[in-house]
């Protein structure tokens, strides 16, 4: 199964096929709505696929105590201008902000450790699109269609509700999209007359050409490291070349798209285009790279477009342009971005439940939302995605048309496990410690190991 949309509408304006997530867990224990201090813990149960009206309405519309959020905010000073927006405007409520590692993969191990063990805090905690299966599956979020009214999901495109829906219930409130864009040094463009690429062969030419002729120290700096932002790369690379990581529920790697796609990731670094060191880079440090006015070009998430711009911590303001990822010869007029981005969860052992169901309320609210997007995150509510207004915040909210998209196999509580053999062994192939064609053979197997249960799984 290919799962690919084919632009921005899909993700934020239409239903996403292929956001349907396989069944498995999730309801919960009475709650006690009057002052949100019971246990929600999820139990097992066989709820239909389609959302169902809250079994335990909350209202919340007068609550009061604290909430300690889980951020994992790489942008700037967003996280604060939130929690000083949110606390205006509800003055009983009383945030405290609890700051997670930017790695989604530590901050997913971390998350796991503190809730499996009981914590009633953080009440709610900022995670991957890619969780709602694997935590809903271990039993780490509570099903928040449970508690909040069925017109609270209007807001949003049935395609982000699906993506973050398991079993019949809705464990995740889309707070913002991430979509991958191609940074580059305009001011480097224009001094060797070259134009902005729309292939990855004109950025790994146009990049060696800059690089040797003294204007950047690296030609394309982007996430190499063995973590989840690898995968991100490597499928939007395979998705360029035609190929796909599952194909009817089976691992598709060993095939000439996903050599093509590893290969070239391969050549950026032994042609010296991308420094060796990029097999340890994730978003932090690629960007600082490009931010600091050591490399030409950039693959990063709609955010570094405020971080480029910002004054206090980049040397190349006014010096960048921004356009959709390019894709190899012969393939299109743009390349794929992976579908990514961040959800709120609630902690199913929370103490606040009414305070914690306001802040996420007001989270996915156009006030909130329209924060966000100053800030170049993407919205997820319609009032705000679809308002002509945005383009005013980042030129990367016009480049959104052109836009394709990939989805990551995330819809099963294993996809942990297909991930970790993609970016281990990729990884590998990156550093020089194994071929491609090796890589990719273990990587091909440890999926199908992984799909069928004989592999770690989980979480």
């Amino acid at each position: 199964m290919k799962t690919r949309t084919k632009n921005w509408a899909a993700i934020v304006t239409i239903a996403s096929t292929s956001t349907a997530l396989l069944a498995g867990c999730g309801q919960t224990q009475s709650a006690n709505t009057s002052n949100g201090s019971a246990s929600i813990a999820p139990k097992q149960n066989t709820a239909s696929t389609n959302v169902v009206a809250p079994t335990h309405l909350v209202n919340y519309s007068n609550a009061s105590g604290s909430v300690v959020w889980a951020e994992s905010f790489t942008t700037g000073p967003v996280a604060k201008q939130l929690v000083s927006a949110f606390e205006k405007k509800y003055p009983k409520i009383k945030v405290t902000m609890q700051v997670q590692p930017s790695s989604t993969d530590t901050n997913r191990a971390d998350l796991t450790a503190t809730i499996s063990g009981g914590s009633a805090t953080p009440d709610v905690y900022m995670g991957d699109v890619i969780w709602p299966a694997q935590f809903a599956h271990a039993q780490l979020a509570a099903p928040l269609s449970d508690y909040l009214p069925k017109s609270f999901w209007n807001r949003f495109s049935n395609g982000l509700v699906q993506g973050a829906t398991y079993n019949g219930k809705v464990y995740a409130a889309p707070l913002f999209a991430d979509t991958a864009f191609l940074y580059y040094r305009k001011d480097l463009l224009q001094k060797y007359h070259l134009p902005v690429p729309t292939t990855w062969e004109q950025v790994k030419s146009e990049a060696a050409t800059i690089v040797k002729k003294g204007g950047a120290k690296y030609g394309f700096v982007w996430q190499g490291a063995d973590y989840e932002g690898l995968t991100c790369d490597f499928d939007e690379y395979l998705a360029d070349a035609g190929g796909s990581v599952l194909t009817n529920g089976k691992a598709s790697l060993n095939t000439p798209a996903a050599n093509k796609a590893l290969g070239f990731m391969r050549s950026l670094i032994t042609s010296g285009v991308t420094p060796k060191t990029v097999d340890t880079f994730q978003e932090p440090q690629s960007e600082n790279v490009f931010t600091q006015g050591q490399a030409v070009f950039l693959r990063n998430w709609s955010y570094a477009w405020s971080d480029s711009q910002n004054p206090a911590s980049s040397k190349v303001v006014g010096k960048v342009g921004v356009t959709a990822l390019p894709t190899f010869a012969g393939h299109g007029s743009s390349g794929y971005s992976t579908v990514g981005g961040w959800d709120l969860y609630l902690n199913p052992h929370t103490k606040n439940l009414a305070a914690a169901l306001q802040f996420i309320d007001w989270m996915t609210s156009p006030q909130a939302q329209e924060i966000l997007a100053a800030n170049s995150e993407m919205p997820t509510i319609k009032a705000v995605a679809n308002s002509p207004s945005l383009k005013k915040y980042s030129p990367v909210f016009a480049l959104l048309p052109k836009v394709k998209f990939v989805s990551r196999p995330s819809q099963t509580p294993q996809y942990p496990s297909v991930s970790k053999a993609i970016y281990d062994n990729v990884n590998e192939a990156l550093a020089g410690s194994v071929s491609v064609g090796t890589a990719l053979k273990n990587a091909n197997s440890q999926i199908n190991s992984a799909q069928s249960g004989s592999g770690s799984g989980g979480l």
